[in-house]
């Protein structure tokens, strides 16, 4: 993996200890950077790109102690290593308490800094890839159904995963390109390392470029700082480009270049970076028709379709839906009737599976996360259906003329939408609604609504 060297700030209010720790960090194969006090180190940290604090703790304006809660207020993964004499241990411990990453006592030499940042920047390293993992986690554990066409798809995900090839997915939307991506990478050599993915389309043209191949201090208006991009981040792992083709053509070029050659350049950088990732790319457009539009790069069409994987349409394995249906529904611990899912079954699903889950989310809502029936589905999906079924789950009649259930069927589809758009959130939902939270709050208490 390419390694970049790294900024260690080192704050101290007397002259010759912060020169001695600028030398000693320059010799340690270091970028030093240096401030006299807690107040000086967080306007270079707000600045510059820092990777690590080495900080006394005794210091006029701001000691290192409160430094350090200040750290932790802005950015929690900055690693911070205290300096203190041998008679301040319950210092250091105090700190230890409030985050720091370790501590050294005084004097020292260079070989038990250079232990104690080594440790710091290894630990923080895991800290930065375990919240990125959580974040980037798929919304599925798994390929579900049992289809034709679902078994052949992950016979295909087995041949390629441990390949080095490039992969092209091309599907409609929400047929879960992502997931096979995912798929593709947990079942790599690479699976121990990152998966990063990057949403092309929504990304704004002028910042993808910075997003991609990171940026060098002073790169355009507003780089305040170095930035590391998504393909250093990938280094080693594995690099989801979905939504391929809106990617600017000139931007395309670059990404030919990186993905020939192993190596890329920050925006505004003249010095080239290697990196060792395996690119994924997917598309919701005809890759041809894409090429003909002048929307995708043909070179790059043949370097990224080595090995192909096409994702079939919600509507063409239909067999799927219930067992899909079953899978979304047990994170809530919430039944389906046979009257639903066979309402499920005649729908065409113009948006997939992503559809699918929204239904099944709204569903449950309005059912009070109880038993899901026909009539919980949206109108063009129960109208044959929801007479065939008692709907005693929700103490509703089956009568689907009356008045009285029409208003209440209604109200819960109106107060389902609405929480779902603002996910979950009660006051926002009643602006939407244009009704008071408190009488939210007591409709969702009358209708049995969580």
């Amino acid at each position: 993996m390419s390694e970049s060297i790294k900024t260690i700030l080192a704050v101290d209010d007397e002259p010759n200890m912060l020169r001695l720790l600028e030398i000693s960090l320059r010799q340690a194969g270091y970028q030093p950077l240096t401030a006299k006090d807690g107040r000086e180190a967080l306007e270079v940290i707000r600045t510059h790109d820092v990777d690590c604090v080495v900080t006394d703790l005794h210091m006029p304006r701001m000691d290192g102690l409160q430094l350090l809660k200040e750290i932790r207020q802005e950015n929690i993964e900055l690693p911070v290593i205290i300096v203190t004499a041998q008679g301040e241990i319950k210092s250091a411990v105090e700190a230890l308490k409030n985050g720091a990453s370790d501590y050294i006592l005084r004097p020292f030499d260079l070989e038990e800094l250079e232990v104690a940042i080594k440790r710091a920047l290894s630990f923080a390293r895991l800290v930065i890839e375990n919240q990125f993992l959580r974040e980037e986690k798929s919304p599925y554990t798994g390929l579900i159904g049992s289809s034709p066409v679902m078994q052949q798809l992950q016979q295909s995900i087995s041949q390629v995963a441990p390949e080095k090839a490039t992969v092209l997915v091309a599907g409609e939307t929400g047929t879960g390109k992502e997931l096979v991506a995912r798929a593709v990478h947990a079942g790599s050599p690479r699976s121990d390392a990152l998966f990063v993915a990057v949403n092309c389309a929504a990304i704004p043209h002028e910042m993808l470029e910075s997003e991609l191949f990171g940026h060098e201090k002073g790169a355009f208006t507003g780089a305040i700082k170095e930035r590391i991009g998504k393909f250093e981040l990938a280094d080693g792992g594995t690099l989801f480009l979905d939504e391929v083709t809106e990617m600017p053509m000139q931007l395309q070029a670059k990404l030919l270049r990186a993905l020939q050659e192993n190596v890329i350049e920050r925006v505004g950088g003249s010095r080239p970076i290697s990196v060792d990732i395996r690119v994924i790319a997917a598309t919701n457009r005809n890759p041809r028709d894409a090429i003909k539009e002048g929307k995708l790069r043909e070179d790059l069409y043949y370097r990224l379709n080595v090995f192909r994987i096409d994702l079939p349409a919600l509507k063409a394995r239909k067999s799927d839906i219930e067992a899909l249906a079953r899978h979304f529904l047990a994170k809530r611990h919430v039944d389906i009737t046979p009257a639903a899912i066979n309402a499920l079954m005649q729908y065409d699903w113009p948006g997939n599976v992503r559809e699918l889950e929204n239904v099944l989310e709204r569903a449950a809502i309005i059912s009070g996360n109880k038993t899901i029936t026909a009539q919980h589905l949206p109108t063009e999906m129960a109208a044959e259906n929801v007479g065939t079924e008692q709907i005693s789950a929700s103490g509703v009649s089956s009568n689907p003329l009356a008045l009285p259930n029409a208003v209440e069927d209604l109200e819960r589809r109106l107060i389902a939408e609405a929480l779902v758009a603002t996910h979950g959130n009660k006051s926002r939902a009643a602006k939407l609604l244009e009704i008071s939270e408190r009488s939210l709050w007591y409709k969702l208490s009358q209708y049995q609504m969580s």
